[in-house]
């Protein structure tokens, strides 16, 4: 952990639409003896509630649903580029099935408040959950959402997450 220097929210100078759809993230909860993972390219950053926050969005099939919905905070982690064969591989399976340290070389750590993180991350942000909401399809405006996004009716739950603390490697 001791290349990382905690930053002010405010000091972040990246744009969210790259870090989350273009870059993705790891969404983890948990902590050390019991952790999981998933990478997500759909969420937000801003401010509300008079407070820096960051939006998630995890369907409540994936295992990461659980440890989030069990825990008071969680993580994101952000990567460069040459770690996309390893946020491709936490996307696509299950902690259920697999170690996902162990299967993409990515080192977990305690990064505070009680949260796992990866030591390879560029940056984490460290979120205390304030709100969920369980998407309701009977609020979308776009009929084509539905159909493209969620054939299966497995609709996300959103939490809305304090940003308490931002570890960045550069």
């Amino acid at each position: 952990m001791n290349k990382f220097t905690e930053i002010s929210p405010n000091e972040l100078n990246e744009s969210a639409f790259r870090l989350i759809g273009k870059e993705w993230m790891l969404i983890t909860a948990g902590n050390m003896k019991s952790w999981n993972t998933m990478t997500a390219s759909w969420g937000a950053m801003g401010e509300l509630w008079f407070k820096p926050v960051c939006f998630t969005f995890i369907r409540p099939p994936r295992y990461t649903f659980e440890f989030v919905e069990r825990e008071e905070c969680f993580t994101l982690s952000f990567f460069d580029e040459t770690y996309r064969k390893a946020l491709n591989f936490c996307g696509a399976h299950s902690g259920r099935d697999c170690d996902k340290a162990a299967e993409t070389g990515l080192t977990p750590f305690e990064a505070g408040e009680g949260c796992v993180a990866f030591e390879e991350a560029r940056l984490i942000l460290i979120c205390r959950k304030l709100y969920f909401q369980d998407m309701d399809p009977a609020h979308f405006l776009d009929p084509g959402i539905e159909p493209e996004c969620y054939p299966e009716k497995d609709y996300h739950r959103m939490y809305i997450g304090e940003v308490l603390r931002v570890l960045s490697a550069g």
